[in-house]
């Protein structure tokens, strides 16, 4: 579930630009200046919405079609969003691991000044096949 498609609605700001909402997540609104910063401005609002839903053990909407909506006005456009990207640009702290390995496993790779991190994020990687 790493790539999102929700139908977001744009709006003509009568200051100029455009604001923008989300039928499937009515606390989701946001603004930009022109289309390219209004898109770029909607996956970032999208974003925050979907994960603290997740954060808060709040299910995520299934998006509705773009058929079944309902236009009063503006005009509807649908809003790719990658949770994986957005993870990485948003949250990249970095969390400490206790880890268990064999004393001579650790005495070579400490020899061969080997980063057990690295390694590790490495490892990770590609196990979930990033």
């Amino acid at each position: 579930m790493n790539k999102l498609f929700f139908p977001a609605i744009f709006h003509v700001a009568e200051e100029g630009g455009f604001w923008i909402s989300f039928p499937d997540l009515p606390e989701c609104f946001t603004e930009g200046e022109n289309m390219t910063h209004a898109y770029e401005m909607a996956v970032d609002a999208l974003g925050l919405a979907l994960t603290c839903r997740e954060q808060e053990k709040e299910t995520i909407p299934v998006p509705s079609l773009p058929n079944e909506i309902e236009l009063t006005d503006g005009f509807l456009m649908i809003v790719e969003f990658d949770m994986l990207d957005y993870l990485k640009k948003h949250n990249n702290r970095a969390v400490k691991k206790t880890l268990t390995i064999p004393e001579w496993l650790n005495e070579l790779a400490l020899r061969q000044n080997i980063n057990f991190s690295q390694v590790l994020q490495e490892a990770l990687l590609k196990k979930v096949k990033l």
